[in-house]
């Protein structure tokens, strides 16, 4: 068999020179100029304001502990009880309610706004009368006077149990009621104001009943307050 013969050296395959890649700048992963400026600019506004509400708190919990505010005080003083009679064929109570209410500031460094007080008459659970007082500001260790008066004609829906309870007091010539005060109020220390507060006064007391002109005995009464 004949032997084959090569002329020259051989190298085996030519590789291909390698492609050249482009880069074209602005495209892919890298960043757009503006949508970076607007990132950049909004953590910016977000750290801002986040370093603000944490000063504005820490200020407000060192003048709540310098302040530290005691709690208002709500007393009734008087009550005068003339009329209260409810019929019962038309479930309609007749009645002429007077109070005398105090209210006490103690603090010695916080003003009081009362930018609107509704004072509710209430008999066995039973709303019968309210009344809206006049604004007005309470400043500093300072003693306020509230006289609600209710008269009127209102229906009282009673159960029997109620009744009953009515007739006992009737017979007796001495009332169980209670008078709600909803309030919105703002306390102010120095130059700060804080937001409106709606704080809830329940004031239960007993009144005995003016008879043939005869004046009668009222105990003055300390509310409960609810914050």
């Amino acid at each position: 068999m004949p032997e084959s013969h090569l002329n020259g050296a051989y190298y085996g395959l030519s590789i291909p020179p390698p492609s050249k890649s482009y880069h074209r700048h602005g495209r892919g992963s890298s960043c757009n100029p503006c949508s970076c400026l607007f990132g950049c600019l909004c953590n910016c506004i977000f750290q801002i304001i986040f370093t603000i509400l944490i000063i504005l708190g820490v200020v407000a919990l060192v003048l709540w502990l310098a302040l530290r505010p005691n709690k208002v005080k709500f007393y009734v003083t008087d009550a005068t009880l003339t009329q209260f009679d409810l019929s019962t064929t038309n479930n309609t109570l007749y009645y002429d309610l007077a109070l005398n209410m105090t209210i006490r500031n103690p603090n010695k460094r916080v003003g009081i706004y009362y930018d609107s007080i509704e004072a509710r008459a209430m008999y066995q659970g039973e709303r019968f009368a309210s009344q809206n007082m006049e604004p007005f500001y309470q400043g500093h260790k300072n003693t306020s006077t509230l006289s609600p008066v209710f008269k009127g004609q209102n229906m009282v829906l009673l159960g029997d149990r109620e009744k009953s309870n009515y007739n006992n007091e009737k017979n007796s010539g001495v009332y169980e009621m209670e008078v709600k005060l909803y309030m919105r109020i703002r306390l102010k220390a120095g130059w700060i104001k804080t937001h409106k507060i709606k704080p809830k006064i329940e004031c239960d007391f007993k009144v005995p009943l003016e008879s043939n002109g005869r004046s009668a005995n009222f105990e003055e009464t300390r509310c409960h307050l609810d914050w």
